[in-house]
């Protein structure tokens, strides 16, 4: 991870979204690419469809990209170490690997090596469920390419392992030599659209922008003479999932909440209402009045996109234009607008006359956007890292080395999700996005098109669970956790593993983060969103 932070650390993708057509093998794993990613996913169709290209999909449901695989693997919820750990098991039992690559650019391989010994495909079977011939197959389908691509979403990182996940993706890439060349690359998709600009931008606890650690002392300095400021904190701040409990128990007393809505959002709900009414003071900025801002002391309505200009940074790490087409409603100003007139009454002036002027200082701050100005960009967008105005961009990462020199390879073991099935709570749990809706339907469940097509929250489970549970399609089920219960309408579908359930995330009157567990990645604090026990039965 360390040899590869500059890409993983921040989520961003090492190769472009064009690169994936160049790709012989792609593998797809915790990403409901159709739905969450749609017109990405048709890259990744079109370069099955029309050359030889293979996709490997590893993911407990069989989803809509699994019409399309070449292979497509059941693993069990949160068993991503162990399934991944077999393939390099595999790959260097049959001596698949890059030697050359792994000699000349990574370090720490005989640790690695020494780890994945014991899981041979007969213990990953037991682990994932995922057959023995199968982990075999699959290993020997990507390490044979000459350029193997990984794309990876949500269904990795939201996890209390996400960081090892992710972590044992780059050992796998890097143990086939396929980073820094077409084609190859881990390719993390973004959640929400700009996530990786806000990242770039210092939107994480611990980093300013460019991910220099607020711990550097040089970074400081050179920040405090730009913006006329002394003593800037080399204290890393607190993450969204840390500030929460916090205000549960009164430590934290005033948030400010800006394009988020937790309390549809945040992991076991029940207790995340009580953290915000424990709050003294909540301010919410956002372009309508989300279940969050109904409970703030102050609202701050901002402008959508198509109401300001600016940047956007995506999931390629391109900078790209946007431009104002219609003027905000009402009282509604930009965001940055409302952030300047805050601190204004605060007592530092931030005095920008315009979008560019922001963008200008940026390119100051920030060295992987030095090279990028609005002029540059006019057209079309460019890659970062881009260090100054002659620089064309980088579209993939990592060709002569890693930022650390070497790329490091950890040696990582399987450890099981924080919470087991017993025999009051028989069934995991998975929650993730749909087609029609997104994130908590701040936006697109007020379209009407849509609520037709998805009117309301489902719980999914396979035939074989609903006729052990005597359950009937269509019917009102309750599905309990350990922290609340919540109402559904029970589809059965082939798409979840038995033993399985998935429910969207989107519906506030029946929330599925009433269920989820809030235990943390103890290094990102991501919550395990993707796991928890659960029971199902008839709805009184």
């Amino acid at each position: 991870m360390a040899g590869l932070a500059a890409a993983f650390g921040s989520g961003a993708m090492t190769n472009s979204i064009k690169d994936l057509e160049d790709a012989d093998v792609v593998l797809v794993t915790g990403s409901n690419t159709t739905e969450n990613h749609p017109v990405l996913s048709s890259f990744i169709k079109r370069s099955f469809t029309k050359k030889t290209a293979k996709l490997l999909l590893v993911d407990p449901r069989k989803i809509k990209l699994s019409e399309f695989a070449h292979q497509y693997m059941q693993p069990n919820l949160g068993t991503d170490v162990a399934w991944i750990n077999g393939l390099m098991h595999v790959i260097i039992k049959e001596n698949l690997h890059n030697k050359d690559f792994i000699e000349k650019r990574t370090e720490c391989f005989e640790e690695l090596k020494a780890v994945v010994e014991k899981f041979n495909p007969e213990y990953v079977e037991k682990i994932t469920g995922i057959k023995a011939s199968d982990i075999i197959s699959a290993a020997k389908l990507f390490a044979k390419a000459k350029a193997g691509c990984i794309i990876y979403c949500m269904g990795i990182t939201q996890h209390t392992t996400g960081t090892d996940n992710v972590k044992s993706l780059a050992n796998l890439s890097m143990l086939c030599g396929y980073l820094g060349i077409r084609g190859g690359g881990v390719n993390p998709l973004r959640g929400q659209n700009n996530v990786q600009g806000a990242c770039d931008m210092g939107g994480l606890p611990n980093v300013f922008t460019a991910y220099q650690p607020v711990t550097n002392k040089d970074a400081r300095l050179k920040l405090e003479e730009l913006w006329g400021v002394k003593d800037l904190s080399d204290k890393p701040g607190l993450t969204a999932t840390q500030m929460v409990p916090m205000a549960h128990d009164k430590i934290v007393k005033a948030l400010y909440i800006m394009g988020e809505n937790p309390l549809v959002s945040d992991p076991d709900l029940n207790h995340a209402k009580k953290s915000f009414d424990n709050l003294d003071f909540l301010v919410v900025q956002d372009i309508f009045l989300t279940e969050t801002a109904q409970v703030a002391d102050v609202v701050f309505p901002s402008a959508c996109f198509a109401e300001k200009d600016g940047t956007f940074s995506n999931t390629e790490r391109r900078v790209q234009r946007i431009r104002k087409a219609v003027n905000a409603p009402g009282s509604a100003k930009t965001d940055w607008e409302i952030l300047c007139g805050v601190a204004k009454k605060m007592g530092y002036t931030m005095d920008y006359k315009c979008a560019e002027d922001i963008m200008d200082e940026i390119r100051i701050t920030t060295p992987s956007y030095k090279g990028i100005s609005y002029l540059r960009i006019e057209n079309e967008g460019l890659h970062w890292p881009c260090p100054d105005e002659n620089h064309p961009g980088t579209p993939i990462l990592h060709m002569d080395q890693f930022p650390r020199g070497k790329g490091l390879f950890h040696a990582i073991d399987f450890v099981a999700p924080a919470e087991q099935t017993d025999d009051k709570y028989p069934l995991y749990l998975t929650t993730g996005r749909i087609i029609y809706h997104y994130h908590t339907g701040t936006m697109t469940r007020k379209t009407d098109g849509l609520n037709e097509q998805a009117p309301e929250n489902f719980v999914e489970i396979s035939s074989d669970d609903a006729k052990k549970l005597s359950l009937k399609d269509n019917s009102i089920v309750k599905v309990a956790s350990r922290r609340g219960e919540i109402k559904a309408k029970l589809k059965i579908s082939e798409k979840p593993k038995q033993g399985t359930i998935f429910i969207p995330f989107h519906f506030a009157e029946s929330a599925a983060n009433i269920l989820t567990n809030a235990a943390l990645d103890p290094v990102s604090k991501i919550p395990e969103f993707k796991v928890c026990a659960v029971n199902l039965s008839a709805a009184a």
